[in-house]
């Protein structure tokens, strides 16, 4: 048996002086023995020996630069790492919107949407301890929503099944985004409700009992749209543990993976590295008023389960690399082999909905994570099985189990972020040689 994989807590700025072993315990090696492999500075030969044409990962930065040149965004960080070891690793362009400040390796950014997928993970730690099931419903621990009804033409009627926390996990509860939904009626009732909290701080408590009053867009576990339903999962799981989510993440996954950087806010010693979108972009400054980060929101705020978390490159692949490895880093076990199988498989068979603004096509939904469902019908190359999700404001991330392989994309370009997240990967995709 090959010696297991170490990848050590290291921060983006220890990325470039440590040479620590970095490796993986569960997955395939591809041939490579791994027991010498080291994350430090990147070289031409630690990215051969890993099957990455160290030519074609050269691309990736003028391509950057040549985007934040085109005004998409001000500046990336980008970073790729196969069979556990980190082949590339840039800072390209600006940290400001005036594009005078250098964009760095440690440079924090706002995840929005990479939240869910580490929410859900949390949420499965605790389905692991006994604490919950998959198919309990909510309402054990939110009874706030125990009288919600479904909206039809005919008017609102009963649930034809509880909301379960598998619902939650993967956005089959029927609840919706306002701004994506269908329901003229609906959009109504949460702006008026404030249940996103786009502007106006409000509370847990608020904000369940106003959903309560809501009717679902759709009969639980009929259909898939993305929504607030990993809000509702953060939400229910701090009721599971009797935790505040700041605390659960950090005791569950941010202190034993060393993200020290991931958090809900960012304090004042760390403002000057938060890296912005530019001001040009038409969709910042609304956005600007839904994601409030530089103060802490405990005791005003709920935390935002689905898109309320900031954080580096570095943490991120650390988060990364333990869900590729099967659930387990540095030694420690955060989820079973069978438990990350089981999330990234597809769970939303035959109810529609589409994950296409996100993923592209070719893509289901598994437990908070978008997956691969045949290596073709994408818009760029992947492996069937492997399981990606990103966030609006322009960050995005993939895990490819069959390739080792994992890809980090951080910016803040939310008008870009489609174009900018494809872009990326077929860069990526076009560096793997073996």
């Amino acid at each position: 048996m090959k010696p297991a994989y170490l990848f050590t807590a290291l921060t983006a700025a220890a990325l470039l002086a440590s040479q620590s072993v970095l490796a993986r315990s569960d997955a395939p090696t591809n041939g490579v023995d791994a027991t010498s492999l080291s994350i430090g500075p990147t070289s031409s030969s630690q990215a051969a020996v890993q099957g990455m044409s160290p030519e074609r990962l050269a691309r990736i930065v003028p391509v950057m630069r040549e985007q934040v040149e085109k005004d998409m965004f001000p500046g990336a960080v980008t970073l790729v790492a196969r069979n556990g070891e980190v082949v590339h690793f840039e800072a390209t362009g600006f940290l400001d919107a005036e594009k005078s400040k250098p964009i760095k390796k440690d440079s924090i950014f706002r995840l929005a949407s990479m939240t869910k997928p580490i929410v859900t993970v949390a949420a499965m730690m605790l389905v692991e301890q006994g604490r919950m099931k998959l198919n309990d419903p909510i309402v054990n621990w939110l009874p706030e929503l125990k009288d919600l009804k479904v909206e039809t033409p005919d008017g609102d009627v009963p649930l034809a099944r509880p909301i379960t926390v598998q619902d939650l996990m993967r956005h089959t509860a029927g609840f919706v985004y306002a701004g994506s939904t269908k329901s003229p009626r609906i959009k109504q009732m949460y702006e008026e409700g404030n249940i996103e909290s786009r502007e106006v701080d409000i509370t847990s408590e608020q904000m369940l009992e106003n959903l309560g009053k809501i009717p679902l867009a759709h009969q639980p576990g009929t259909f898939w749209e993305y929504s607030i339903a990993v809000d509702v999962l953060g939400l229910l799981i701090e009721r599971v543990s009797g935790k505040t989510l700041d605390v659960l993440l950090d005791e569950m996954l941010f202190e034993p993976l060393g993200m020290t950087d991931t958090a809900f806010w960012v304090p004042q010693e760390k403002v000057a590295r938060l890296a912005e979108a530019l001001d040009s972009d038409s969709q910042k400054a609304s956005m600007l008023k839904s994601y409030r980060i530089l103060e802490n929101p405990v005791g005003k705020s709920y935390l935002k389960g689905g898109a309320g978390l900031v954080g580096t490159a570095a943490d991120y692949l650390r988060f990364a690399q333990m869900m590729l490895n099967g659930g387990e880093l540095d030694g420690k076990r955060y989820l079973s082999k069978k438990s990350v199988e089981f999330m990234l498989s597809q769970h939303t068979v035959g109810m529609g909905g589409t994950t296409i603004g996100t993923t592209g096509p070719g893509y289901g939904f598994g437990l908070g994570f978008g997956v691969r469902l045949d290596e073709g019908m994408g818009w760029v190359p992947g492996s069937t099985g492997d399981a990606m999700w990103a966030g609006a404001w322009g960050t995005s991330f993939w895990i490819d189990p069959k390739e080792g392989l994992v890809g980090i994309l951080m910016a803040q370009g939310p008008s870009n972020r489609i174009h900018t997240r494809m872009l990326y990967k077929n860069l990526v995709y076009g560096s793997l040689v073996q």
